[in-house]
């Protein structure tokens, strides 16, 4: 499992405690299936598509940019990462 995929699955993670649903209820409101945030947040998708962070981010009241602009993501560098 990469850091990558740790820092996305822990931000979703976290505003859905901010904001008190459940993965079921996110998957509710932004149409992404129940497998595919498991398979995110149990990092099996390690690189989750830019449309389905789309949907997340809209489902929160956010934009992509507001979801993915947050200090952990912004101090990662992908060169960090092992191929």
């Amino acid at each position: 499992m990469n850091a990558y995929a740790q820092i996305i699955t822990r931000r979703i993670l976290s505003l859905c405690k901010q904001r008190g649903i459940t993965l079921y209820q996110l998957s509710a409101m932004s149409g992404v299936s129940h497998s595919t945030l498991n398979y995110i947040i149990h990092h099996k998708t390690a690189n989750p598509q830019i449309k389905t962070l789309h949907k997340i981010a809209t489902a929160f009241n956010m934009t992509l940019a507001e979801l993915l602009d947050f200090e952990e993501l912004n101090d990662y560098s992908l060169d960090d990462e092992v191929s």
